[in-house]
């Protein structure tokens, strides 16, 4: 199932994409998509549902983050080898831990806004995993089973704040409009593999990020297992999973960074595409 949420910001309706590609209104059916239901029992309700009965969502509304109300918002740094050689660091032997600050989410398609003084805002296209049951201290082999869906996410972040002004990483990935997700919650059960996804991002039309999954140095199972031993997951939390190279950062000779007027697209493999536009906070 491809589960999306439509309509203003904050105000956002469940919907569920039919075959067609036409959004169809979830409304009447649960109030929103989030940690109570993308439960294993709650998606399978779902599943029953003739979805050619449910109305059809007209026009062209505006998309919401495919997850609403999210707990926590954690991600993965330095999670592809290639990303890590671009970036002159070495490969981490453990998964490095960082969080993005739930005000951070905005829409698929939403503008993303350059901090003010930001000189260094960047791009990172990522594969995102939500969890569908709480997961504590669960074992890599049953990892895959807590995950309710994946998404696209765009970890948009400022390199000055992130490495140059003291602290943790934090700092440079938790500005507004920093986390793009969706378009959609693809659930577990339509992504075979989320080690062979092809994942890609575009500035202004110029390829800058083409990677594929099968290059993280900790795949997916290993990032849930490893996390529950220091977090207890919860359904709807949403963890980003690192980046393939590409990042302007490692552009050379001279890095690259984002400028107002700018539109960036990108997209994962059977989990749709993103475009944003660059404003200036």
């Amino acid at each position: 199932m491809k589960l999306i949420r439509y309509g203003e910001s904050k105000q956002e309706k469940p919907g569920i994409v039919d075959s067609d590609g036409r959004i169809r209104d979830l409304s009447g059916v649960i109030s929103d998509i989030n940690g109570s239901t993308i439960t294993e029992s709650a998606l399978a309700r779902l599943r029953d549902l003739d979805i050619t009965s449910l109305p059809v969502v007209e026009g062209n509304p505006r998309i919401g983050p495919c997850v609403g109300n999210i707990g926590k918002f954690v991600c993965i740094g330095l999670n592809y080898s290639d990303h890590a050689a671009e970036s002159g660091l070495p490969e981490p032997s453990e998964p490095v831990v960082f969080n993005k600050w739930t005000s951070a989410i905005v829409g698929p398609n939403d503008d993303v806004a350059i901090p003010r003084g930001s000189k260094k805002t960047d791009w990172e296209v990522e594969l995102g995993v939500v969890i569908g049951k709480e997961a504590r201290y669960v074992s890599k082999e049953d990892a895959l089973s807590y995950v309710a869906g994946y998404c696209v996410i765009n970890d948009v972040s400022e390199r000055e704040y992130q490495i140059e002004r003291g602290g943790t990483w934090d700092k440079g990935k938790g500005c507004d409009t920093f986390g793009p997700i969706g378009p959609w919650l693809v659930t577990a059960d339509e992504v075979a593999d989320p080690q062979a996804l092809n994942l890609w991002l575009e500035v202004d039309g110029k390829r800058y990020q083409d990677g594929t999954t099968a290059k993280m140095i900790f795949d997916v199972a290993t990032i849930v297992s490893y996390l529950s031993n220091f977090m207890s997951l919860q359904p709807g939390d949403v963890i980003s999973t690192g980046t393939p190279p590409g990042v302007g950062m490692g552009v050379k000779p001279e890095p690259v960074y984002l400028k107002a007027g700018q539109t960036m697209r990108l997209g994962i493999e059977g989990l749709g595409e993103q475009t944003q536009k660059v404003v200036q906070a």
